[in-house]
């Protein structure tokens, strides 16, 4: 039990030190806008806009990519019917918090799964340094604003990033198996 005490305490201060340390004008407003692209709207417009736009081997990486945040987003609703964690802003005093918080249970983050089911992908398409850095580092941002915004903590957002991309990951490469 000692354990997950000292990791809970991890938890909290890495939580405490990236919500109060970005709390400036220009974060927040960096943080609030970019969180949006994580956001369920926001994702199936720009599936559905790579599927009609597309052909060939993209439009399969735009397919996987739409499998992957279906199967994603069932399993983070299941997982958060499963473990109902109540979210930062309810628990925690003296934290930075969005204006218009969420309602449902906390873990995992959906805007950081969705991201990365999306993302990864593409990233896995096309490998090149600049284009997989841009996706990385704009998936990394809605992960890390999830935070900031006081919406999830750490563990939340790790879980996420880790379910979509392996779901990202397995998706792209069983399409790629079948149809290629």
């Amino acid at each position: 039990m000692r354990y997950v005490y000292v990791i809970q305490q991890i938890e909290l201060k890495l939580f405490y030190t990236i919500n109060r340390n970005y709390n400036k004008k220009m974060a927040n407003r960096y943080f609030s806008f970019i969180t949006h692209l994580g956001g369920a709207m926001f994702m199936i417009i720009a599936v559905s806009l790579m599927l009609i736009m597309s052909n060939g081997s993209l439009q399969l990486t735009a397919k996987a990519s739409a499998i992957s945040l279906t199967i994603s987003h069932i399993i983070v609703q299941l997982v958060k019917r499963f473990f109902p964690r109540k979210r930062p802003y309810v628990v925690l005093n003296e934290i930075y918090v969005t204006n218009k918080p969420l309602k449902d249970p906390s873990f995992p983050s959906g805007h950081s799964t969705a991201i990365f089911s999306v993302f990864i992908p593409f990233v896995l398409y096309s490998p090149t340094l600049l284009f997989s850095t841009l996706l990385l580092f704009l998936a990394f941002s809605v992960a890390i604003s999830r935070i900031v915004l006081g919406l999830h903590y750490p563990s939340d957002v790790l879980v996420g990033i880790l379910l979509g991309s392996l779901t990202g990951y397995i998706t792209y490469a069983l399409v790629k198996q079948i149809f290629l």
